[in-house]
């Protein structure tokens, strides 16, 4: 039988791993992008004019802070303040469809102008340009799929602390999702300078 400590302990450790191969994934992915980048520095400093850095830093605050407030969701659920936590939680699911929301119309603006894969207006521009895209598109798909699954958990966790299956006593659920929020608040904080901030 299980001692209450390697109960805890054994979640965590799996969403640890979890997340190592998370870095793993997007870590190759940005050394692809670097690799790419430094073959053709003018093109992809092209391609980035071409995207809104307004909503790029509007959604990196959105990211930032919904962290916050999961973080602050947590430490209430700890201190047996569950109408607070859940509170929380709802703002951060709110904080995370923002993020999409904000991302359809940058997709969309792009979709407009011809600058996604395959189209013939980014298909005449310079080779540097097209990668830069694709890149773009993979890589800001990929993160935008794993905001989708992070609502899921959220709203999985939401349902269960409403019901009292996830409480003080019994916080790793929640833990472990919040862990894996800042992890997709993570890896926006570098998509921003890659792809938006380029000099």
């Amino acid at each position: 039988m299980n001692t209450p400590h390697e109960s805890s302990t054994t979640p965590r450790l799996g969403m640890w791993l979890f997340i190592s191969t998370e870095i793993l994934l997007f870590g190759g992915l940005f050394l692809l992008y670097s690799l790419y980048r430094l073959k053709n520095p003018a093109d992809f400093h092209n391609g980035s004019a071409e995207l809104s850095r307004f909503f790029g830093t509007l959604n990196t605050a959105i990211l930032i802070t919904s962290s916050l407030t999961v973080a602050l969701a947590i430490q209430a659920l700890r201190t047996n303040k569950s109408g607070s936590s859940l509170a929380l939680l709802l703002v951060t699911i709110g904080l995370a469809f923002s993020f999409l929301i904000v991302k359809s119309f940058e997709w969309g603006a792009k979709f407009e102008h011809g600058l996604y894969p395959g189209a013939a207006v980014l298909l005449a521009k310079p080779k540097g340009e097209i990668l830069y895209f694709g890149l773009y598109f993979m890589m800001t798909g990929l993160h935008a799929f794993h905001v989708i699954a992070g609502i899921g958990v959220l709203s999985f966790v939401f349902v269960w602390v409403k019901r009292g299956k996830v409480t003080a006593k019994r916080p790793i659920l929640l833990e472990n999702v919040g862990l894996y929020w800042h992890l997709v608040d993570i890896i926006w904080i570098f998509l921003f300078p890659l792809f938006y901030l380029i000099t």
